[in-house]
């Protein structure tokens, strides 16, 4: 909630995608076919800069490890001119977008 507060505060064009919630095995299938996408970063910032089309963040608290589909979605993004980054804290967070926002 706290980087949420950061972005709105910052005035970004911004989403989180709620990816991670629990549900029932049927709430997951319809999820799925209305197009929920597993490993989707959890942060999108659409704020192009002069590098990149947008910034992608994915959160995490240590020791925690981005997975495999998140992986695969970070690396995508990056051909796309996407930046795309895990962040531990919100410190770091801070650090990323107004770096990213100059």
């Amino acid at each position: 909630m706290a980087v949420a507060q950061y972005l709105d505060l910052r005035g970004v064009l911004w989403c989180h995608v709620a990816n991670e919630r629990r549900t029932s095995i049927q709430s997951g299938v319809r999820l799925k076919k209305k197009g929920v996408k597993s490993g989707v970063p959890d942060v999108l910032i659409f704020n192009p800069n002069c590098h990149y089309s947008g910034l992608a963040i994915e959160l995490k608290i240590k020791p925690n490890k981005v997975s495999a589909n998140q992986k695969v979605w970070l690396e995508s993004l990056k051909p796309m001119r996407w930046r795309t980054e895990v962040c531990y804290s919100l410190d770091e967070v801070i650090e990323l977008v107004e770096f990213y926002l100059i």
